[in-house]
């Protein structure tokens, strides 16, 4: 159905008057009814590759030669006119993130229907039946309210399921899914993936599926291409890839995630493989590397003989959903429920849960960012839940948050030295700039960043180096206590093997304590030496990690590891 040969794209740079090879000589087929699965990591070319497929790019700076034939008509001899009859109605695509490619200003209903009436050239009423029999097919909740709903009133998975309802609204023979699932709970990942099998055998459809996760994409491809640096490194049969990876690059996108049966010390990470450090797929997984039950054991006794450094009592955040002047009784949202643990010295307690949970909520409750309702935090021993502000802004020194995205938590206007130095000056720590920068310089080599980097701006870094800036920052005022909010949920998960091993290696080399918020438990089993999963509010279940995985007591927590990808 679709063939591509000898693909070359090239972007121009108008600063640097060059061109930039972004795509180099790559070739692929994709069969009737069957699923394609490119994988890599940012930047490798898989996106841009899936752009040129539908002529999405710019032709005034992007240069593109090659062939891409569909169904043995050129694309590329298309002309503006000519490529509208394919895209949409022949092709269709599912865009990475469903919140910017949705117009806010509009309901979710009137944007499919008018790609319906654009393409189909059906009257309005028409076009709305046929929206909602869409969204029934799609298995979105009640189809007529979801209609006139605006896309900030569903959640992320609704969301991704109007944005397939778009994509199929003109039965296309080829859908190109471009990282459909990343920002996605596993548990609703794994249902987004499920019903795009289901859809792609019930109209014979086949699809381009774009990730960075090599296990997700195993879930669904037939056949897959893993591209590094603009070139199709490996192809072939999905089975034979996964049970037998030819190239460094494949076998390192294996080895990097975490594994949800063993415990490890250390997660390979791409550059061991590609540097011929470790040749062998399975390395990683070699009796040394591996958390035995003695060290478990001896590592417990140590940390829970303390006492603790945080314990929350009955803590409640609620927030009303009826406050008009004229109702007198209050609906609540209780993102907080009731809550109860304690975080020891040196611990790394992790909280998992899907999105809306609460554990967000709960997180910046202990930070005071949000002001709880009702119960107490007890920090050092200390009640902190109702002092001032001006003594909360002294405690911050101790307490610290690593957010979720590191480019929105960075000032675009600012340098990263200038952002590392920031809160020491707040602060009045260090006599003058230059003893500050003597430090910014020390922390910045401890995340792994080099000098040099003090001037540059957070634009010119990778998503990773933008995590460990937010990372240096975080430590910084020297605290004793983290809230990493979905740190590494956002990155690709070689990036996000490095990260864990900095997070880890930082705890060793300083005693630092966390709270580790994830929705992924196979990082969270990783990471932590006890488990809180959160759900609806509360707390479901807590325990070690090795008892909530051979057995959980809630069918919420199975639910959530029979969610992972390839469990």
């Amino acid at each position: 159905m679709l063939n591509v040969e000898n693909l070359n794209i090239d972007f121009f740079n108008h600063e640097e008057k060059t061109w930039f090879k972004a795509v180099k000589k790559i070739s692929f087929n994709v069969q009737e009814g069957t699923v394609l699965g490119i994988v890599g990591e940012s930047g490798s070319g898989k996106s841009v590759t899936s752009f040129s497929i539908m002529r999405l790019h710019d032709e005034r700076s992007a240069k593109i030669t090659g062939e891409i034939k569909f169904e043995s008509v050129s694309l590329l001899n298309l002309d503006a006119n000519e490529i509208r009859q394919y895209r949409g109605n022949q092709i269709s695509m599912i865009f990475q993130e469903p919140m910017t490619s949705l117009n806010p200003v509009f309901t979710c209903g009137y944007q499919v229907a008018e790609a319906i009436i654009l393409h189909q050239k059906v009257s309005r009423e028409e076009a709305k039946l046929k929206t909602i029999q869409l969204f029934n097919e799609v298995q979105l909740p009640r189809p007529e309210k979801i209609f006139e709903s605006y896309p900030h009133q569903i959640s992320g998975g609704q969301k991704q399921r109007v944005m397939i309802a778009m994509a199929l609204s003109c039965n296309p023979k080829l859908l190109i899914a471009d990282e459909p699932t990343t920002a996605l709970d596993v548990t609703v990942q794994k249902t987004i993936l499920q019903l795009l099998l289901k859809l792609k055998e019930e109209r014979n459809m086949s699809m381009v599926f774009i990730s960075h996760d090599l296990g997700v994409v195993h879930e669904i491809a037939d056949e897959i291409a893993v591209m590094y640096k603009g070139e199709i490194v490996e192809q072939g049969n999905a089975k034979s890839i996964f049970q037998n990876p030819q190239h460094p690059y494949t076998k390192g996108l294996l080895a990097c995630r975490p594994s949800p049966v063993l415990k490890l010390k250390r997660l390979p990470v791409v550059a061991d493989f590609l540097t011929g450090l470790v040749e062998d797929a399975s390395a990683h997984l070699s009796p040394s590397n591996q958390i035995t039950e003695e060290e478990t054991r001896a590592r417990h006794s140590k940390l829970y003989a303390k006492e603790p450094l945080l314990e929350i009592k009955n803590l409640s955040t609620w927030y009303p959903v009826n406050s008009s002047f004229f109702s007198k009784t209050k609906e609540y949202v209780k993102a907080v429920d009731e809550i109860n643990f304690k975080v020891f010295p040196g611990e790394t307690l992790g909280l998992v849960g899907e999105s809306g949970c609460g554990k967000t909520t709960l997180g910046r409750s202990i930070l005071r960012l949000i002001q709880p309702t009702s119960g107490n935090i007890i920090f050092s021993g200390k009640d902190i839940t109702h002092i001032s502000k001006a003594e909360m802004r002294k405690l911050r020194k101790d307490i610290q948050i690593i957010f979720q995205d590191p480019y929105a938590s960075l000032n675009p206007k600012l340098t990263i030295g200038q952002s590392i130095i920031e809160p020491l000056k707040v602060h009045n720590l260090f006599k003058n700039e230059a003893e500050r920068k003597t430090k910014v310089l020390e922390l910045l080599n401890k995340v792994g960043l080099k000098e040099e980097h003090y001037n540059r701006y957070p634009h010119e870094f990778s998503g990773g180096q933008r995590q460990r800036v937010v990372i240096a920052r975080a430590l910084a005022l020297e605290p004793k206590f983290i809230i990493c909010d979905e740190s590494v949920s956002a990155l690709d998960v070689s990036v996000q093997a490095q990260v864990l091993n900095l997070i880890k290696d930082l705890q060793r080399e300083l005693g630092l304590t966390y709270i580790f918020i994830s929705h992924d438990l196979a990082v969270i089993k990783h990471i932590s030496d006890r488990i809180l999963v959160m759900n609806k509010g509360k707390i479901e279940e807590e325990g070690f990690p090795e008892d909530i995985f051979n057995s959980p007591k809630a069918a919420y927590t199975k639910k959530l590891i029979d969610a992972i990808p390839g469990s």
